[in-house]
């Protein structure tokens, strides 16, 4: 298996790019890395580790593309930049996945440009994994598209369940309708007519409420991208907001240190499923190929799990599954 890895993408390349790609390097034997960014900072960086030389390759692409750049016009102007390069050798054939932690607009342009879409994919969409009570689930779409078609949304929630059965490993997936109520007619009417067309569904369990996410009444949770990032960005910020109010509350003399002590260890302990870390990255469904994006921030051992993410959909053939069930 051969991984390009964006080692310019993120708020701290080249270092957490390499330090997590080396990572899932010694853990996995058959695996291949290609970094992919400016070459003489990624040999600085790569000279600070001791690693199995003939299982790595440098691409040079001396161009960056950060997070403040136009993402559909940085991909057509900085046609040397690491993720552009990255798609490119995805796109020739001389590696099975890429994965980045930069610009997610600019990857998703590139991915949609460059790799085209899968046969029978009206549009591709970004799938985010989302933490409930029974595990991770999936929601889709996750910033990607703005505004939801019905025809969309039904394309969405396909490849959702797909994803879900191959390579989260749940079977049966369940898809729901995030929506302002669970009554047939709720909604607006852009929202009565995709509950019209999911109806066609295997697995639709119909409209959900923001209420039902945790408890996980439905695997796919379907919904538009600004609600999704929203509810992404949301879910982000629930640890260290639980952990300043326990410290404001130790603060006020409410708790002692020693209980304080035990409130952070369990505290720490039941928010893991928060931690971005342990997904490390989340693919665009739809496109012919598998792109990964992961947070700005990665850390080395999510970048290792946003490796391990891309293994997962190369073995498990997420596309061909996809357009088998489209077409």
């Amino acid at each position: 298996m051969i991984i390009a890895v964006d080692a310019a993408g993120g708020d701290f390349f080249p270092k957490n790019p390499i330090e997590g790609a080396l990572f899932a390097l010694n853990e996995d034997a058959s695996l291949q890395i290609i970094f992919v960014g400016p070459e003489e900072i990624l040999s600085e960086e790569l000279q600070k580790h001791t690693y199995d030389k003939s299982r790595v390759q440098v691409i040079h692409a001396p161009e960056i593309i950060d997070m403040h750049d136009s993402p559909s016009a940085a991909v057509k102007s900085k046609r040397n930049s690491s993720i552009t390069v990255g798609i490119n050798l995805h796109k020739e054939g001389k590696c099975d996945a890429f994965v980045s932690a930069g610009n997610t607009g600019a990857l998703l342009a590139a991915s949609t440009f460059i790799l085209g879409k899968l046969e029978g994919v009206l549009r591709p969409t970004i799938a985010s994994y989302y933490p409930t009570l029974k595990g991770f689930r999936l929601l889709v779409d996750a910033g990607a598209n703005l505004e939801l078609k019905p025809e969309h949304a039904f394309q969405f929630a396909k490849m959702g369940q797909i994803f879900c059965k191959q390579v989260m490993g749940i079977d049966n997936p369940k898809v729901g309708l995030l929506n302002v109520g669970e009554e047939d007619e709720k909604g607006t009417d852009e929202m009565k007519e995709i509950h019209q067309y999911l109806k066609q569904l295997k697995g639709f369990v119909g409209n959900v409420e923001g209420r039902d996410i945790f408890p996980a009444k439905a695997d796919v949770f379907v919904t538009n991208g600004v609600v999704g990032n929203i509810l992404l960005k949301f879910g982000e910020s629930i640890p260290s907001a639980l952990k300043h109010m326990v410290k404001e509350s130790a603060n006020k003399g409410l708790l002692s240190k020693l209980y304080l002590l035990a409130a952070q260890k369990v505290l720490r302990e039941s928010l893991q499923p928060f931690n971005y870390e342990n997904v490390g990255g989340i693919p665009f469904l739809g496109v012919n190929g598998i792109s990964i994006v992961g947070h700005g921030g990665s850390s080395p051992l999510a970048i290792k799990n946003m490796i391990k993410n891309a293994i997962n959909c190369v073995q498990s053939d997420v596309n061909g599954k996809i357009v088998a069930s489209l077409n």
